[in-house]
């Protein structure tokens, strides 16, 4: 029976999360409150945003650890932290037993996530973090390379989701997109075969956003902030938002 394609959007509609890393990091420039992040995150799920994402990191040079308590009040769709499992990681995850976990292999120093876990190397590591969180309740997403490795030995930890690493699908996108998404789909594919829920998130954009969704409908997230926040400036929140979800349209509208 053919699957009317109305249904069929249905079933794998992705949620759009904002990461409002960057509004803090605009906020700790000049100290104060201003911009004020549990607003921007109000409003951004206000503008139609299904999920709100953070990564605190060790030097809170952005979203800092209070922070994640302010916002947990306020965050009525899905909460997403993310961030390496360090054993003060772990702890804030305990108290706030938010939506979801990404893990992240991130060292103390790095300007931006920048690859992904090797789940064969870390596996015993990462079985244990995962089993814990979901002992909370917590849902759990580990952040990896399009590598079917990587995927095959993410099932066997037992993770509910992988999130796919974007910034080289993002990088080679103009160049050749057909080229660049080809690794993304083998990937995602075969995490859906395992039972693996697909996120995707770094350097997502309005230029590539919507034919990454085009290629993998199944797609259950997509995490993007940079990009966003930076249209913003220029768009205003509530209609950035609106262009992003739109990408994640079977048939996108004119923005």
């Amino acid at each position: 029976m053919k699957v009317p394609t109305g249904f069929y959007f249905f079933l794998f509609m992705t949620k759009l999360s904002v990461n409002v890393n960057k509004v803090a990091t605009l906020r700790n420039a000049r100290g104060g409150n201003i911009p004020d992040l549990v607003q921007v995150a109000t409003d951004c799920q206000l503008f139609g945003a299904e999920g709100i994402t953070v990564h605190p990191r060790p030097d809170q040079r952005h979203i800092r650890y209070n922070d994640v308590f302010d916002l947990q009040a306020k965050v009525y769709t899905e909460f997403n932290i993310e961030g390496n499992p360090t054993p003060e990681f772990i702890s804030l995850i305990r108290k706030i037993r938010p939506t979801q976990v990404t893990l992240v292999p991130d060292a103390h120093d790095a300007i931006t996530s920048d690859a992904g876990w090797d789940t064969v190397t870390h596996k015993g590591f990462l079985t244990d973090v995962v089993n814990e969180f979901q002992a909370m309740g917590v849902r759990t997403s580990i952040f990896i390379n399009a590598n079917p490795e990587m995927v095959r030995m993410a099932s066997q930890i037992g993770t509910d989701r992988v999130e796919l690493y974007t910034g080289p699908y993002a990088e080679a996108y103009r160049a050749d997109r057909e080229k660049a998404i080809a690794p993304f789909i083998e990937a995602a594919t075969l995490a859906k075969n395992l039972g693996l829920g697909v996120n995707a998130g770094h350097d997502l954009n309005l230029e590539n956003l919507a034919y990454l969704y085009q290629n993998i409908p199944w797609l259950k997230e997509v995490s993007i902030g940079h990009s966003l926040i930076s249209d913003a400036l220029y768009m205003g929140l509530k209609e950035t938002i609106k262009a992003y979800k739109n990408c994640l349209k079977e048939s996108p509208e004119e923005v």
